[in-house]
C-alpha cells in the first residue's frame, strides 16, 4: 500500500510541530492535537495574551460577534476581527458563530449601525497573518485562525470548554457529519 505526501501536509505538520516546540508548557496544551486532522480543520479563537477570558460559551461568543457584549470583564472595549469575505474561514465563522451568510451578515451590521444599536462593526483583515499582527497589538480583539497558524503571540479561547484539537470543537471548517 503506498502513501501519497503532498506538500500541504507536510507543510501543516512543520508549521504544527513549530508551533508546539516553540510555545512554552502551559501554551502547548491548547494547540497539541489530539489527532491532527481535528487540529488542521478547527478554527481557534484568538484574544490578546493580556485578555482574562479562558473560557466562553458558543452563546458569549456569537454575543461578542454581533455586537450585544462589547466590553470583556476587565473594561476592554472588544474589538472583533474578521478576514475579508471569500475566505474559507470566514464562511465557517458566519456559518456556525452567526448562522448567516455574507449578505445577512452585512444587511445585519448595516441596519444595527444605523440604528445606533452598536457602535462598531468587526474589523475586516485580508490574510491570517494580519489578524495575529492585530489580536497581538490590540488588547481588547477577539479573531480566528486557522488552528496550526496559531503562535504564543496571542492566546487560544476555549469554547464551550473545549480547544481546536479537541474532537467535540464546535468551530470547524467543515461541517461535521450528522451522528
Amino acid at each position: 500500500m503506498s502513501r501519497s505526501i503532498t506538500f500541504s501536509s507536510i507543510l501543516a505538520t512543520t508549521v504544527l510541530m513549530s508551533t508546539l516546540l516553540s510555545a512554552r508548557p502551559s501554551e502547548r496544551a491548547a494547540v497539541e492535537p489530539q489527532s491532527r486532522v481535528a487540529a488542521e480543520d478547527s478554527l481557534a479563537l484568538i484574544v490578546n495574551q493580556s485578555n482574562p477570558v479562558e473560557n466562553l460559551s458558543l452563546l458569549e461568543l456569537r454575543k461578542i460577534f454581533m455586537g450585544e457584549q462589547n466590553h470583556w470583564s476587565d473594561g476592554r472595549r472588544i474589538t472583533v476581527v474578521m478576514l475579508e469575505p471569500g475566505k474559507l474561514e470566514r464562511q465557517a465563522v458566519l456559518a456556525e458563530i452567526y448562522k448567516m451568510d455574507d449578505k445577512d451578515f452585512n444587511s445585519y451590521f448595516l441596519h444595527a449601525m444605523f440604528t445606533g444599536e452598536i457602535h462598531a462593526a468587526p474589523k475586516t483583515l485580508a490574510t491570517s497573518s494580519e489578524v495575529l499582527k492585530f489580536v497581538f497589538n490590540v488588547p481588547g480583539a477577539i479573531g480566528y485562525l486557522r488552528a496550526p497558524e496559531v503562535d504564543e503571540s496571542v492566546k487560544v479561547v476555549r469554547i464551550e470548554s473545549r480547544l481546536p484539537s479537541d474532537k467535540d470543537y464546535a468551530i470547524r471548517l467543515h461541517a461535521r457529519p450528522a451522528k
